[in-house]
């Protein structure tokens, strides 16, 4: 097996697992996993740019990975940057930023890529269970973009749209630099029409319609699926594999759109930077179900991450003497 270090810096979060992998065998053996939401997409679709306060919460979060990755003895690191540092104009800044702390340069994927990295990750332990049948769809809703793959064992369509927590909250519930609190009905229908655009746009090369089982990723999904459990606190071993009905999905969403900022920092599993977000976030998942015609997602904590990590055990077996 090959320890290898995967990084996946996102829009809202930049989150770091260690692992022994065997890309032969699927095997992957969990050493260290961990998450910080440092929001490097702030104010990006304003903007165009990343904040400076913004990429020093990065680059915080990375120097602290560095001293994991380092204590652990990884042999291989791979960093992969999605949504907001594909969209920035001083993504140079990150990037330099990045290479000086961990010795590697992230790779801005394309949403392509990042699609396929997250199929991997989600469905390569799905595939021996008869309860959830095939095609998957594979739905990752990030802080600025939601990846949508669908697939077998393999790849058959995927696309990568502008629609993710962090995008549709900027967009449509700040106001006068705070939050809409709870978002006025007219704010909702706005996030409602932009996700009823965004999964136009995803149709048109995914045919969402054909899943047999819907897989959802990322924190979004996974505080949903938390809240749903009636967790009192975070517990990935209970939420992984949750399978959560498009009922319960509703009902959690129309408790977030209709709660203050109080009453969802009062939910203990929702993570404080995701207090702002995570009902934009729940809005797209229901959109997303309603469009698809599930009656349950279920939910996987593995994702991006896990694919990267794959990746670059096998990066390192082609680059083995």
């Amino acid at each position: 097996m090959t320890r290898v270090a995967a990084v996946d810096c996102g829009t809202n979060s930049i989150r770091l697992l260690v692992a022994d992998v065997d890309p032969a065998t699927g095997e992957l053996i969990e050493l260290d996993r961990r998450m910080q939401i440092v929001r490097l997409g702030q104010g990006v679709d304003r903007t165009g740019r990343l904040a400076p306060e913004a990429l020093e919460r990065t680059f915080a979060a990375c120097r602290e990975y560095a001293a994991v990755i380092e204590e652990l003895g990884a042999e291989h690191t791979r960093f992969v940057a999605t949504s907001a540092s594909r969209d920035a104009e001083n993504r140079d800044d990150f990037v330099r930023g990045v290479v000086a702390i961990l010795g590697v340069e992230p790779e801005v994927i394309t949403g392509d890529q990042e699609a396929e990295f997250s199929f991997t990750g989600a469905t390569r332990e799905l595939t021996g269970r008869p309860d959830l049948a095939r095609p998957y769809l594979v739905v990752d809703i990030g802080g600025g973009s939601t990846e949508f793959v669908l697939g077998d064992t393999t790849v058959r369509a995927a696309r990568s749209v502008d629609m993710g927590c962090v995008r549709m909250t900027e967009r449509h519930l700040v106001h006068d630099g705070g939050i809409s609190d709870p978002p006025a009905p007219d704010r909702i229908a706005a996030i409602k029409a932009d996700v009823a655009a965004a999964l136009d746009e995803a149709e048109a090369a995914v045919p969402l319609r054909e899943a047999a089982t819907l897989v959802g990723l990322a924190g979004s999904v996974t505080t949903v699926a938390a809240i749903a459990l009636g967790l009192d606190h975070y517990d990935s071993e209970a939420v992984h594999h949750a399978r959560i009905s498009r009922a319960r999905v509703a009902e959690i969403t129309d408790r977030l759109v209709t709660s203050t900022h109080s009453e969802r920092a009062a939910v203990p599993v929702i993570h404080p930077g995701r207090v702002d977000v995570i009902a934009a976030g729940a809005l797209v998942l229901l959109e997303i179900m309603d469009r698809t015609g599930a009656e349950e997602v279920v939910v996987s904590e593995h994702d991006i991450l896990d694919g990267i990590a794959f990746k670059a055990a096998e990066d390192a077996g082609k680059s083995a003497p």
